[in-house]
């Protein structure tokens, strides 16, 4: 299978896009509550990048934690938006950013708990049969933990087991975690319900104290969580791999650079016949 490299779509480089030939990623990756209802200048820019690159879609906003009802209003325009760009994967964040109708503007820890578990299934398997599609759902960073009654691991091993939904495995943030936490990234990683990972997130963090980094996708990807991804796409069949860049945009160079160390970790491994491993 040919490895898949993309990169997120932003509009501090939107027209390298379309207009740098250099510049091609093999797909795009957009929120899709930052484009719902775009009209004028910006729509016509997402339109004509849409005809040259497949679209997938990573959520900020279904809150799939909350204790609220769902917002069916959000995910009738959330369908609509998927069924016009024809994407094929929609993620969302294995967190909550509302609660009692407050926006928190924040991906926040959900506790570690069995009824969490519960409720974030049954919150899955509405989103799923309304958008009569599958849901992957992302290991989030976290740099506190809420009332935990199992670890991490357990937790997401537990909501995947019970919604059946897809994985967005995101390297960077077992890594952030695996350090501010204190624990063994590859040996978390080897424990993840690997079948179910649908899409692989690499991105950059920064280190604010000898005991404490944060996941910013703010920097460029450093070698240990290079390491990481090599160890990780070993246990996996081809998924699609993101490069995220949110801000602190570098040179166009050096985000096609990031892009082909990915491609070349992911030919070696995957295009070469490289077989799964656990």
């Amino acid at each position: 299978m040919k490895a898949q490299v993309g990169i997120g779509f932003r509009r501090d480089f939107a027209d390298e896009f379309i207009d740098n030939p250099e510049f091609n990623p093999d797909f795009i990756e957009l929120a899709p509550e930052n484009w719902i209802g775009m009209g004028g200048y910006w729509k016509k820019k997402l339109d004509t990048v849409a005809e040259k690159y497949p679209i997938t879609c990573h959520g900020l906003s279904l809150s799939i934690g909350s204790p609220d009802d769902l917002d069916m209003n959000f995910l009738k325009d959330v369908k609509d938006f998927l069924n016009r760009y024809d994407v094929k994967i929609y993620s969302e964040h294995l967190s909550f950013s509302k609660a009692a109708n407050a926006h928190l503007y924040d991906l926040l820890p959900i506790p570690f708990r069995q009824d969490a578990v519960d409720h974030i299934a049954a919150r899955i398997s509405i989103v799923h049969d309304y958008l009569k599609r599958p849901l992957v759902i992302e290991n989030v960073s976290y740099y506190t933990s809420v009332e935990a009654q199992m670890s991490e691991l357990e937790f997401i091993q537990k909501v995947v087991a019970k919604s059946g939904c897809q994985l967005l495995l995101d390297v960077n943030n077992v890594y952030v975690n695996a350090f501010n936490h204190q624990y063994d990234a590859k040996a978390f990683i080897s424990q993840l319900p690997l079948d179910n990972v649908a899409y692989i997130h690499m991105a950059g963090h920064e280190k604010v104290a000898p005991d404490l980094i944060i996941d910013t996708h703010g920097e460029a990807i450093i070698d240990p969580v290079y390491d990481l991804f090599d160890f990780t796409v070993q246990l996996l069949h081809p998924v699609p791999v993101l490069l995220e860049r949110d801000f602190n945009i570098p040179e166009t160079s050096e985000l096609i650079l990031e892009m082909e160390r990915l491609k070349s970790i992911v030919k070696n491994r995957w295009e070469a016949g490289y077989a799964v491993t656990r």
